[in-house]
């Protein structure tokens, strides 16, 4: 028997693109990260971001979508760490 799919919405707000993704509630959460940031071809290291859920920063050592609590149409931002000064 296979798990239903979690269909989520990942936001990164480096360039304001949407990803609407339907994954395993089995995804680790850093892999959530490390697929948006190859969508949009961003160079960065991973470890420079952060993934966010109703405002609240996501512990990535090990957890799951569902060890998050994320439910199905969950919207996630992935972001800079440290934001960049405006000039």
């Amino acid at each position: 028997m296979t798990s239903a799919m979690l269909p989520v919405r990942v936001t990164l707000l480096d360039t304001w693109e949407e990803s609407d993704l339907r994954l395993p509630p089995s995804t680790l959460v850093t892999e959530v990260k490390r697929a948006a940031l190859a969508r949009a071809r961003i160079k960065r290291s991973p470890a420079e971001y952060v993934v966010k859920y109703r405002g609240a920063e996501l512990a990535e050592a090990g957890r799951t979508l569902a060890d998050a609590g994320v439910p199905p149409h969950g919207e996630l931002i992935v972001l800079l760490r440290r934001r960049l000064p405006v000039r």
